[in-house]
């Protein structure tokens, strides 16, 4: 690890944020909304904001300058700030990701989602630049991390707004009523994967009065499933083993997946809706809706593949498509939270604050390898990239530690705040 750059706290500024527009096509989020962005200058930040960053997410210039923000050129955010504050950067926004790169400076730090898993050569831009860059999507899934878990946060968005969008597209009511016409029977939908999007995608159609049924490799979550008022459909596979630390699950071998998919068969034909939710951060999404089974559905039914951006779950998915085969409607759209941006961004905002709030202390940006919530999300810093997992998928050896740790000042790091700061950097911001 490199040496600790530590500043005396009276010749440190105050820590400017900046929060450039979004570039990416299609993108409606942004990084900070006009509530947060009063939260932090309370809190003794400044903040830079580029003009109209925030419009597809009803937030005007105006409300920003009202909270407190400078609106600014994108130029001059990049420039002034120490903190880069972005929805997506370097592989979650590749056509762009040499830009950003070109603006950011030395020893400058960027936030935010980075597809890391997935576009992980992405980033050598950035490690070259000597560009320090954490992966919000690296957040580990524990308990005092849940506040800056954004993929929770976007996932909840997600699952809401595929089962309203497929309630769109199909031909019939969700809801059983009673009419003077005649009873008119209920929608059944059909979720595959149980984490946080298919919760509430379970949550949702429960709430339009759907009946619902739901599968999920984890036996683990049929409790959660049947609380929502969902119906859990028990397949006996041998999937005791499968979640993983953090709970997510984990990814089967293709045996499992194919004897999964022919006891998916008579659900899937028995659907109005199909709802899938098996994406794998940095590889193809398995295919469990096969085109035997689109075949097998009743003509106006629904197929909504939330896996769509990593090639989909259902054989016929195409990204950013709404594909019709026999019938059947697939909708294949990506990026799910950003058709939902006020909230989307809402949610995203505090978890970014969260994070930020957890990173600078007395103005520095504290960097405790000790602590899983900072060491799992850096990438990039002075010049490589640190993360394991990208070096392990980049073919990349290994970083060497250091003989000696260096002490801190106990006035910056004392004992019982970092457990006597044997790996914890504190490098000043500038």
């Amino acid at each position: 690890m490199p040496e600790v750059e530590i500043q005396p706290l009276s010749k440190l500024p105050t820590v400017i944020v900046g929060v450039p527009k979004e570039t990416y096509r299609g993108e409606s989020r942004v990084a900070l909304v006009p509530g947060v962005v009063t939260n932090l200058i309370k809190s003794g930040y400044e903040v830079l904001v580029e003009s109209s960053a925030g419009e597809k997410a009803g937030a005007t210039d105006e409300q920003y300058t009202k909270a407190g923000a400078q609106v600014c050129s994108r130029d001059e955010v990049f420039s002034k700030a120490d903190v880069i504050l972005q929805v997506r950067f370097a592989g979650a926004n590749a056509d762009q990701c040499a830009d950003d790169v070109s603006r950011c400076r030395e020893k400058q730090y960027v936030i935010g989602m980075c597809d890391p898993l997935g576009e992980a050569a992405t980033l050598k831009q950035y490690a070259e630049a000597k560009i320090t860059s954490f992966a919000m999507e690296l957040m580990p899934r524990i308990t005092r991390a849940q506040s800056m878990d954004v993929l929770s946060s976007q996932a909840t968005i997600t699952g809401y707004k595929a089962v309203l969008m497929a309630a769109n597209q199909l031909p019939r009511m969700f809801p059983m009523m009673m009419t003077a016409a005649g009873t008119i029977s209920p929608a059944r939908v059909f979720v595959v994967g149980a984490g946080v999007a298919g919760l509430q995608a379970i949550s949702t159609a429960r709430r339009l009065g759907a009946v619902v049924h739901a599968y999920d490799v984890r036996p683990v979550v049929k409790e959660q499933v049947e609380s929502l008022g969902a119906k859990f459909v028990e397949m006996e596979l041998g999937a005791e083993e499968s979640e993983q630390k953090g709970g997510y699950a984990k990814e089967m071998d293709e045996d499992f997946y194919r004897r999964q998919r022919e006891m998916m068969t008579t659900v899937i034909a028995e659907s109005d809706v199909v709802i899938t939710t098996a994406a794998i951060p940095g590889r193809k999404s398995p295919i469990l809706v096969t085109g035997a089974m689109v075949d097998g559905m009743k003509p106006g039914s629904i197929i909504l593949d939330l896996a769509s951006e990593r090639g989909g779950n259902c054989e016929y998915t195409e990204a950013n498509q709404i594909v019709e085969k026999n019938g059947v409607t697939i909708i294949g759209t990506t990026n799910i939270p950003s058709l939902v941006p006020f909230h989307a961004s809402e949610m995203y905002s505090r978890n970014l604050v969260t994070f930020l709030k957890f990173l600078v202390k007395e103005n520095r940006l504290e960097i405790n390898l000790e602590d899983e919530v900072i060491r799992d999300t850096l990438v990039t810093y002075d010049g490589e990239i640190v993360n394991p997992k990208l070096r392990d998928i980049l073919e990349l050896p290994p970083l060497e530690q250091p003989e000696e740790e260096p002490e801190l000042p106990t006035s910056l790091a004392s004992p019982d705040e970092n457990e006597g700061g044997s790996q914890s950097e504190t490098y000043g911001l500038k």
